[in-house]
């Protein structure tokens, strides 16, 4: 009886008993715990009070400690954001504050290892003979497709863009798998709702049907949540694998190898140059990847599960006709498809063209204007347009055949065969699975009453509904799978382009960092290519050494160079001031090349100080260059604040060298050194040149080449900024056409001497050699001089003989006009 009472309880009679027991529990351990407890109930309280007041304060204090280290550091952020700099670590990674809202974000960059590099490098250089690739070959020879080369360019991709199972991506991608089965299973349940809301409806419960439409609302907001978690997931899939794709390139990119040099000017494998490859190619394909993965991820595992489920539902029968279905499409696709990939591929370089015209453009839009050439670029802009144009209206015409047989295939096709199969439980029950089979309503006894049959025939009729609208259900799941199963065959296409090129661009950066060049074959196999340097370039010695070395020209890869000075040998040592000369095209500035590195040894030994320190060698390029950032970056250049701080300098010795670059004014007239602007605009031609020299006084090398350094300075402030140079111990080695700069170095290196003009001639300023090379020169110029009065009566003559031929008149200006010749 007491049990029946206990169960005519209200529910909150029930959960009032229950809270009462739990609390008697309770108050029941407590008596015993105070009985093993030595200390009072009172001291129990005070010493329980005072570790909360503890905790409390702790609490507070690291709070509060948290709160100061924050500030703090988003002052530090806001400073080194203003000065353009950041921190280093001793492990070499970079700590650089990024702008986010009103206040700044922390981002660290970690250097990737040159053991990563080697490790790496065989598999962009060294592609398995699956691939049809030699060795150092460049893999643009392959044709973008799905093939055995694509599985290999992506799997090596992919060690890059997933370099650990523990990294940030593999979680990423675990996660998102996750919510890919969240969703499958979700789809399942969804399935099953949608037949019993139909049974329901048809049956007339309301009570189940309403019910029903709750748990359908209920379910839809745990589906819409998971589908827009799938799709951010996806997107910062994509953007963890382009910020390992990119530092890793930035990395190889631009090292001490001068690869950034290198790639444009020597190797000539990625075409018109590497922003093309890194901002849109690169995008793209990270896109293309992060994508991929949900649409051959999600697909699988809703196949495997909806056709588990349709063969308990239909049988073997229907499941094999939707396997067989399955290969015949995939089948019929693959072998119809075009070839996308290669398709991408090419739409990708006819873009990078497209865009490095624009690029020219903006980079000499000075010079253009200047000659009015408006017209003439834009007829040029034009025809890299039509072209792209041409080609992607092909593209597009191509698809449109090749869509129409998708969606009817895969849409229409598939859905008829989909109503086939959930009605064979209907038409066909015996071909049926068994559970279906052992589900059929048996028949009715004679002695049923006509009340019972009719309620069962009911249940037959709304089982069938509900089956059947299951079975729909999960055949359009499985058709919509099946669907992006397919589409994803173009998608993978698209992705091999993609692959292509991204893998194109880091092959090449590994083989131009390596060196890794193999001699030619047939028209190829040319000297002085890349694959033919023998010579070696010594880094280490106290002085500019070049023995028996040939001053080439060199080509892209693999064609051979040209070569200007043959067998070029000199010996600079501190103090000894050069001064290379000699006409246009002669070789000068390539000695400069040669000297660091940008060009190859081909034959010989050149020998020359490291770069590092007040004891290497610096280069001042013929084109000033400024480049963004604060004034102070411009003086430092290519060291940023970090470095200058490191190195103890302060920005009162920035302002003593700017005064002995002849440009004190500069800091005060621009706002002051944490000013940013476009400084390539800002200062003259004269101001840039001397920004130079101010660079060259601030790092205080041992050794200078300076190339046209001074072209565009008065001769006056020249003499101060070679004087200064010199007094801070600074051996110059300067290549220029003004012979007044001989005064000011101690030997002079002239080029294009000679019947070839590939002869050199090492002289010291001063000697008998030295001055009896000029008396030649001046006794060459005098003797041409002499035949000025000849050249002045033959024109003359030439004129007289002109008059006797044309008649002039003047017209009503007065300016004089040459008319019809006179009859003789």
């Amino acid at each position: 009886m007491a049990a029946q009472s206990t169960l005519r309880r209200s529910p909150g009679d029930r959960f009032s008993h229950l809270f009462d027991h739990f609390l008697e529990r309770l108050q029941a351990r407590l008596d015993a715990y105070q009985r093993r407890n030595p200390l009072s109930k009172r001291t129990a309280q005070l010493l329980t009070t005072l570790a909360l007041s503890l905790s409390i304060i702790a609490s507070s204090y690291g709070g509060y400690r948290l709160y100061r280290r924050r500030k703090k550091e988003q002052r530090l952020g806001r400073q080194l954001l203003r000065r353009n700099s950041g921190l280093l670590s001793k492990d070499g990674s970079r700590t650089i504050f990024v702008p986010y809202k009103d206040q700044t974000t922390k981002v660290t960059i970690h250097p990737t290892k040159d053991t990563t590099f080697d490790a790496h490098r065989r598999l962009f250089l060294s592609p398995p003979k699956q691939t049809g690739m030699e060795i150092g070959v460049p893999p643009t020879n392959i044709k973008p497709g799905l093939n055995m080369a694509f599985i290999h360019q992506f799997g090596a991709l992919m060690n890059i863009m997933i370099p650990r199972w523990r990294s940030k991506e593999s979680g990423l991608l675990l996660t998102h798998a996750i919510f890919l089965l969240l969703r499958t299973y979700l789809s399942l349940v969804v399935a099953r709702l949608d037949g019993e809301i139909v049974r329901d409806l048809v049956a007339g419960k309301g009570k189940a049907f309403l019910l029903g439409i709750a748990r359908w609302l209920s379910i839809g907001a745990v589906s819409s949540y998971t589908n827009s978690t799938i799709k951010f997931l996806q997107s910062k899939i994509s953007i963890a694998f382009r910020t390992r794709l990119t530092r890793y390139i930035h990395d190889l990119y631009l090292n001490k190898t001068q690869a950034y040099y290198k790639l444009h000017n020597l190797d000539g494998g990625v075409g018109h140059g590497a922003d093309q490859f890194i901002t849109q190619d690169l995008t793209l394909f990270c896109d293309s990847a992060a994508s991929l993965y949900s649409s051959l991820g999600k697909p699988m595992v809703d196949l495997v599960t909806f056709n588990f489920q349709l063969y308990h539902s239909l049988g073997p029968l229907a499941l094999s006709g939707l396997l067989v279905n399955y290969f015949a499409t995939a089948t019929l696709l693959r072998r119809l498809s075009p070839p996308f990939g290669k398709m991408k591929a090419v739409e990708g370089r006819k873009e990078g063209e497209f865009r490095s015209m624009h690029a020219r453009l903006i980079a000499n839009a000075e010079e253009v204007a200047f000659y009015g050439g408006g017209p003439t670029e834009h007829i040029l802009l034009d025809e890299g347009f039509k072209e792209l144009r041409k080609w992607m209206e092909s593209i597009y015409r191509i698809k449109v055949g090749y869509n129409m047989l998708e969606d009817f295939v895969l849409k229409y096709s598939w859905s008829a065969f989909g109503y086939l199969v959930t009605s064979m439980p209907v038409f066909l029950p015996t071909l049926g699975s068994p559970s279906t089979s052992d589900q059929r309503p048996k028949i009715a006894s004679t002695s049923a009453t006509a009340v019972g049959v009719h309620q069962e025939t009911t249940d037959r009729s709304g089982g069938r509904m509900k089956q059947f609208i299951t079975n729909k259900r999960l055949m359009l799941n499985l058709a919509d799978a099946g669907s992006r199963m397919m589409y994803s065959i173009k998608d993978l296409s698209e992705l091999a382009g993609h692959t292509s090129r991204v893998y194109s661009l880091i092959s090449t950066l590994h083989r131009v960092h390596a060196d890794a060049y193999l001699p030619g074959r047939g028209t190829y196999s040319e000297l002085f290519s890349l694959a033919d340097v023998q010579g070696t370039l010594h880094k280490g010695f106290d002085g500019i050494r070049l023995e028996n070395v040939p001053v080439v020209a060199p080509s892209l890869y693999p064609m051979g160079g040209e070569e200007l000075v043959d067998n070029l040998s000199f010996v600079v040592g501190p103090g000894d001031h050069l001064l290379i000369t000699g006409p246009n095209g002669a070789g000068k500035s390539a000695v400069s090349r040669i000297v660091a590195g940008l060009w190859p040894t081909y034959r010989g030994l050149t020998s020359r100080p490291r770069s590092d320190g007040q004891h290497g060698v610096m280069f001042l390029p013929q084109r000033p260059y400024l480049s963004p950032g604060t004034l102070r970056d411009q003086v430092i250049y290519p060291h940023t604040e970090v470095d200058m701080q490191a190195a103890g300098r302060r920005e009162t010795e920035l302002q003593a060298i700017l005064e002995q670059a002849k440009l004190g004014c500069i800091p005060e007239r621009e706002g002051g050194w944490d000013t940013r602007k476009m400084w390539k605009d800002v200062l003259s031609g004269g101001e840039k040149q001397r920004m130079g020299i101010a660079r060259l006084l601030y790092h205080e090398p041992r050794y200078a080449f300076i190339d046209e350094g001074t072209s565009a300075v008065s001769s006056d402030v020249e003499g101060l900024l070679y004087e200064t140079a010199k007094a801070k111990g600074i051996t110059l080695i300067t290549i220029s056409t003004r012979a007044s700069l001989k005064r000011y170095h101690s030997y002079t290196l002239t080029l294009g001497l000679g019947e070839d003009a590939n002869e050199y001639e090492f002289l010291r300023v001063g000697t008998v050699s030295e001055k009896s090379s000029v008396e030649r020169e001046l006794a060459e110029l005098r003797e041409t001089l002499s035949h000025v009065e000849d050249w002045k009566k033959r024109r003359q003559e030439i004129d007289a003989e002109l008059a006797k031929v044309w008649a002039t008149k003047e017209d009503e200006s007065g300016e004089e006009t040459i008319t019809e010749p006179l009859e003789p």
